[in-house]
């Protein structure tokens, strides 16, 4: 007989995540948490009805190569190359010089040179996959505390694969050379030069063939098969399976196929995350955990603040604000996912005593259910620390200004902004947070400061009293937030202009003081229904008349379930009435040569010509003899559907 058990414990996990996900959401907390104290209740420290951890742990890898493959579909290649600063020195200086303090301290306690620099090494990596989460759930990705935990956890990633040799080395050093070392280091990093290679230039071409198929099952499976093929060649190439998962993300975030790619692994990733989870919770022995609370409790606290104020410490370094590095220092204080896999290696070598050993498990996964507690507190925090910024700021204008626009965040939005501005010769002041862009603009001859806008100092730099318009269009919230309350109190007569990614965002910052706010999503669906509208040949003014009344007052009738509709009325009259358009005729068009009576338009169409527009000359009221020449505007009259039925004949669409 087969043994289905894999099958019952699946069924209880996703029987279990269900409520977990309802009861979470609604107190505000992320079901991560739920999913771990799921695991810890279901697993052999207390219920014992999970009979198959193990089994369960294959299944839970599958959800995390899928969360990082649809990460790196987010990130991009292009943004990991424009923070690689942060990526190698932020990331570097967080991975040694944790690994060198924690050594020290756990040595002074009176564990051995080897084991503390092992626990050193597993203490340096955090969870990538909460950290992401979490940032995904608030949309934080793009945030500078987001890009700044994304580079740091790609760099422990990374860092996996001279640890594992490191423990090789700890565990029998009597056994590994120096020169097997370098070459299994060289092989692994090579592994992944060889694959992004190969990814960039032959995934394009693997994706169009799939898509060219047609066949929706065919795409998918094909998708999913680079996804678990890549992270198979990493893993065997010594690297781990999430790393290739993220590589492949990276690669086919430059694809046009990306929305469709993400849309195809979204549901799997996240039926398979709550498996990690809950997968995590397996391992905890509870037992352990009641007969040395002092020592769990201590270990745990103790290897968050020591993070969080490495952490803090390297982004002060890289001259980023305190309040930037008070939230990568609290999104990244816990111990990750990575540690389980390189401890039960080391507790293979025999590296670890069994004692230890439980101490690292139950350690990690407490500092994993704190972490979206700290999360949720790390805003205000960091709004504390706001404080310290602004005793900092001492930034000077290049140029003194007056009415003029303050520009928060120097990324796509606001670089095309400035071009704008500058070309109509209005004054502006830049605010910009990363130093590198500061020191680059500045040699330009930019008028930029350095700053967070959510800081009174930095406003004040910015001559905020005296100017007109400020447009924040950065990514990060409860920084818009800030600086849109700040800024109001500062100047009472300033117009607001805020960009932000959601619309339920909208209602907040209009109390707060915007008066307008542009919502990403409500942006792109006005865009969609004009070119629709325009296709009908709703006259423009029209038009225009509704994206204005959308536009209005914040998307008032957006927000608003009664005025939804408001704007929308009488187009069914506008549809059935007359219309005048234009058609161009090009140098390739048929028609072209031929005159109005062999085109024959009123009788297939029920259009009329009215007239011709030639080289600047209007040809009024023209009869069947004119002919058509190539450059020629006509002028078209009559109902929408005879417009749209003339159009398709002049542009060959139709007989």
């Amino acid at each position: 007989m087969h043994d289905y058990s894999i099958i019952k414990d699946i069924v209880l996990i996703l029987l279990v995540s269900i409520p977990i996900i309802v009861i979470f959401n609604r107190i505000q907390l992320p079901s991560i948490v739920g999913f771990l104290i799921a695991g810890i209740i279901l697993g052999p420290s207390v219920l014992k009805i999970i009979s198959n951890p193990e089994q369960i742990e294959v299944m839970a890898e599958i959800g995390v190569i899928l969360l990082l493959f649809s990460v790196g579909l987010e990130v991009s290649l292009k943004e990991l190359l424009d923070i690689k600063k942060i990526l190698l020195i932020g990331g570097g200086l967080q991975v040694l010089a944790t690994i060198l303090l924690s050594s020290v301290i756990i040595y002074v306690i009176g564990v051995p040179v080897k084991q503390a620099i092992f626990f050193g090494m597993l203490i340096s990596l955090s969870s990538t996959v909460i950290i992401l989460k979490l940032l995904s759930d608030k949309d934080e990705l793009d945030a500078p505390h987001g890009k700044f935990s994304v580079a740091i956890s790609v760099f422990q990633d990374l860092a996996i694969v001279p640890m594992f040799l490191i423990v090789d080395l700890l565990g029998t050093s009597d056994q590994v050379s120096f020169g097997e070392v370098s070459i299994r280091l060289l092989t692994a990093f090579g592994a992944v030069a060889i694959i992004i290679f190969v990814a960039k230039y032959l995934s394009p071409h693997i994706l169009y063939r799939l898509a060219k198929l047609r066949m929706k099952e065919i795409f998918t499976v094909g998708v999913i098969l680079l996804i678990l093929g890549t992270a198979y060649f990493t893993y065997s190439m010594g690297l781990s399976f999430a790393l290739g998962a993220f590589i492949a993300g990276l690669i086919f975030s430059e694809s046009e196929y990306s929305h469709q790619i993400i849309a195809d692994t979204l549901p799997l990733r996240d039926a398979f995350n709550s498996l990690f989870f809950v997968s995590i919770g397996l391992l905890l022995n509870l037992s352990f955990v009641v007969e040395n609370p002092l020592i769990v409790i201590a270990s745990s606290l103790g290897v968050v603040l020591l993070k969080a104020m490495i952490v803090f410490l390297i982004v002060i370094f890289l001259k980023y604000p305190v309040r930037i590095a008070v939230l990568v220092g609290i999104g990244l204080a816990q111990v990750g996912e990575f540690s389980f896999i390189l401890g039960e290696y080391g507790f293979r070598l025999n590296l670890v005593p069994p004692e230890l050993f439980n101490l690292l498990i139950s350690s990690t996964i407490i500092t994993m259910i704190l972490t979206p507690f700290l999360f949720k507190l790390a805003p205000r925090i960091a709004g504390k620390s706001g404080k310290i910024d602004q005793s900092k700021s001492k930034e000077k204008l290049i140029e003194d200004v007056q009415n003029h626009v303050i520009i928060a965040g120097f990324g796509l939005n606001g670089r095309n902004l400035a071009h704008v501005l500058k070309e109509t010769g209005i004054k502006y002041v830049i605010i910009e947070m990363n130093p590198d862009t500061i020191k680059k603009e500045k040699l330009k001859g930019e008028n930029i400061i350095y700053g967070d806008i959510g800081n009174y100092e930095v406003l004040k730099s910015a001559r905020i009293d005296k100017a007109k318009i400020l447009v924040i269009a950065i990514s990060d919230r409860s920084t818009s937030r800030r600086a849109v309350k700040l800024a109001k109190q500062f100047n009472p007569n300033l117009f607001v202009i805020v960009r932000t990614r959601f619309m339920k965002e909208t209602n907040e910052l209009v109390m707060l003081g915007a008066d307008m706010v542009i919502p990403e999503e409500f942006e792109t669906s006005i865009q969609i229904f004009r070119q629709v509208l325009e296709q009908y040949h709703i006259p423009l003014n029209v038009i225009m008349q509704q994206v204005n009344l959308l536009r209005g007052e914040s998307y008032k009738y957006l927000r608003s379930e009664e005025g939804a509709e408001v704007g929308f009325t009488h187009i069914d009259e506008i549809l059935s009435a007359r219309l005048t358009d234009t058609f161009y005729l090009n140098d390739d068009n048929k028609f072209a040569g031929k005159t109005i009576g062999e085109l024959n338009l009123r009788s297939k169409t029920d259009a009329t010509i009215i007239a011709i527009v030639r080289k600047g000359t209007t040809i009024t009221t023209p009869n069947a003899k004119d002919t058509l020449h190539a450059g020629d505007t006509i002028v078209i009259t009559g109902t929408h559907k005879a417009v749209d039925d003339a159009f398709d004949l002049l542009s060959g669409k139709s007989a």
